[in-house]
């Protein structure tokens, strides 16, 4: 493949109350021309990612982004030029969304995004933008039928995506336990990762892997293929950048407030969470002490969503 000097494209992610984001037509004479994308533009070598941020929507859009934070790096390679796509996720803007260039613009619907409609580039963005706000943690639990309770409880609250977790069965009882939870997840519409370690992982029997921290800092590369989820705990910047290094699809961050199992004065507190948000481009789930009630303030800081056992019990 010929060497070609990497573009560096600054993109935003606009997602509205109603679930759907923004989206932007590509002119047919541009490349990948008839294409839908995700706005924004290329970075000129004098200005830093965020000018470029703000000034493309002013030119392309007609808005300004106000508030917004890292949410993927993508460095693709076309057979005629290498792009890396700078991703961010815009909270908050002032304006109204137009298609200043005459381009057609559009809010489409999450559930309704198809890769085939945009640049082959574009599908890790729309691959975790597939991702729900709101993640359950399974408690260790005595029986299947507890459970099963549990799960049956996570669909009616609209959970779509569950972390398996059981640390007091080994690993033989846990294969059974997550052959079981996976057919009464079905029913509910709750897919599942499993927490465990990633040479016991099927991807037969789960979504993804979730690796805890220790075994996050171990792997030197991604342990699972980019069709299943990948998932960590993190609890600081090196973790957190290390997950980044090795291509995790999301991390969960904690705590962010007090719990009984870091005791006092470990909480990270919303605004060395936002700080550490700031840091990586991948989305971070704030864990740790916190509620529903806390879900506007999370995206406030930089996290995609939360996550957490006592949140949905």
């Amino acid at each position: 493949m010929p060497a070609f000097k990497i573009i560096h494209v600054a993109v935003g992610v606009i997602i509205n109350e109603r679930q759907q984001v923004l989206i932007a037509q590509r002119h047919q004479d541009s490349h990948k021309g008839g294409l839908w994308e995700f706005p924004g533009g290329k970075k000129e070598e004098s200005e830093s990612i965020e000018t470029a941020l703000k000034r493309e929507f002013a030119e392309e859009i007609g808005i300004e982004p106000t508030k917004f934070h890292p949410f993927t790096k993508i460095l693709y390679h076309y057979p005629e030029k290498s792009v890396l796509l700078d991703v961010w996720r815009i909270t908050e803007f002032s304006g109204h969304a137009e298609g200043r260039e005459g381009q057609a613009i559009a809010w489409r619907p999450l559930e309704e995004l198809q890769m085939w409609d945009f640049p082959e580039a574009n599908a890790s963005i729309i691959k975790r933008l597939a991702l729900p706000t709101k993640i359950a943690i399974t408690p260790d639990l005595e029986t299947i039928d507890d459970l099963s309770s549990l799960i049956s409880q996570y669909g009616k609250l609209g959970i779509k995506l569950m972390q398996f977790r059981q640390t007091q069965l080994g690993q033989e009882k846990f294969d059974i336990w997550l052959r079981q939870a996976i057919s009464i997840a079905e029913e509910a519409g709750v897919q599942l990762v499993a927490n465990q370690s990633p040479e016991f992982f099927d991807r037969s029997l789960s979504k993804g892997l979730h690796a805890n921290s220790k075994t996050l800092m171990a792997l030197q590369h991604r342990p699972v293929s980019t069709d299943s989820l990948f998932s960590a705990s993190c609890h600081n910047l090196d973790e957190l950048q290390h997950a980044e290094r090795i291509e995790a699809d999301f991390v969960t961050l904690s705590p962010v407030c007090y719990t009984s199992k870091y005791g006092s004065n470990s909480e990270l507190g919303w605004e060395k969470f936002a700080e550490l948000a700031g840091q990586v481009s991948l989305p971070i789930y704030a864990l740790g002490g916190i509620s529903l009630s806390d879900m506007s303030l999370a995206l406030d800081h930089g996290a995609f969503g939360i996550a957490g056992i006592t949140p949905f019990l």
